[in-house]
């Protein structure tokens, strides 16, 4: 009732790791987010702390994830945030856990090309779409060079 949604903005720090072990599938991997502030004095912009973020997508937003996210991609992540705290060697840590409802490239910093991903269930070859073996062998989507996308 009372959750905490969260809109967080970076990078892919570690490569997505899909996992289904009869549960419903879901994939982790790790959202770097950096400030960023203008210095008056250097009359630039200058990148601040950086936070990490542990992210869980689950079901078919987890397949399309493997599917379609690499390390180092810049992200926009929304989700719930759950704060995990945790006792080790003596010394309480605490982690940020964002269970992703939506998960999309910063189209900011790039393009992306939009596909329906197909119905779970396996395809002829016998591997569900979405996961790390039917991606290496599906052939590659091709993306429309910048200069040739259509504007307004």
């Amino acid at each position: 009732m009372h959750e905490t949604t969260v809109t967080v903005v970076g990078n892919v720090a570690t490569k997505p790791e899909f996992r289904d072990a009869g549960r419903a599938p879901s994939v982790r991997f790790r959202l770097a987010s950096t400030a960023r502030r203008f210095d008056r004095e250097r009359g630039s912009w200058v990148d601040g702390a950086t936070s990490f973020y542990t992210v869980w997508a689950w079901r078919g937003l987890a397949h399309n994830v493997t599917a379609c996210v690499e390390r180092g991609e810049p992200l926009l992540v929304h989700g719930r945030l759950r704060v995990h705290t945790y006792e080790h060697d003596g010394r309480r840590s605490a982690d940020a856990v964002i269970d992703a409802i939506a998960i999309g490239h910063d189209m900011a910093r790039g393009t992306s090309a939009w596909v329906r991903s197909a119905p779970l269930p396996a395809d002829a070859t016998g591997v569900p779409p979405g996961t790390p073996a039917h991606r290496s062998a599906a052939p590659p989507v091709p993306v429309p060079a910048p200069e040739s996308v259509p504007t307004g």
